[in-house]
């Protein structure tokens, strides 16, 4: 059992920066890939980033390469998403996830754990 919470929303002007943090608790954190999927108001649940059990792999959703950075550390059973460039198109609830496949988190359809999200605005 993986538990997620993810902290580190708030508001920002279009073209700041947001770091959020998730952790996660139990002893197996290093066996789980982990991402980051947001969904905004109206709209489906989107994929935002991904990264692997040991960190050495990441894929990014078209709409934030270049912008947002994941990464983990395995030690302190933290994932992190360093959001810059951050567009008004970003404001969504951002949640926390957890899957020993990085394709699910990729695909969105089954994963095993979810956060309970933490809220991006960005003004324009």
């Amino acid at each position: 059992q993986v538990q997620l919470v993810e902290s580190g929303g708030g508001l920002v002007q279009a073209g700041g920066s947001l770091r959020l943090s998730c952790a996660a608790s139990g002893r197996t954190f290093s066996s789980y890939a982990m991402g980051w999927s947001r969904q905004a108001p109206g709209k489906e649940r989107e994929f935002v980033a991904v990264i692997n059990k040991s960190g050495g792999t990441t894929y990014y959703a078209d709409s934030v390469k270049g912008r947002f950075t994941i990464s983990r550390d395995n030690a302190k059973n933290t994932v992190y998403l360093q959001m810059n460039s951050l567009k008004p198109e970003d404001t969504a609830v951002y949640y926390c996830n957890a899957d020993i496949s990085p394709a699910s988190i990729v695909a969105g359809t089954v994963i095993d754990y979810w956060g309970q999200g933490t809220q991006v605005t960005v003004s324009s």
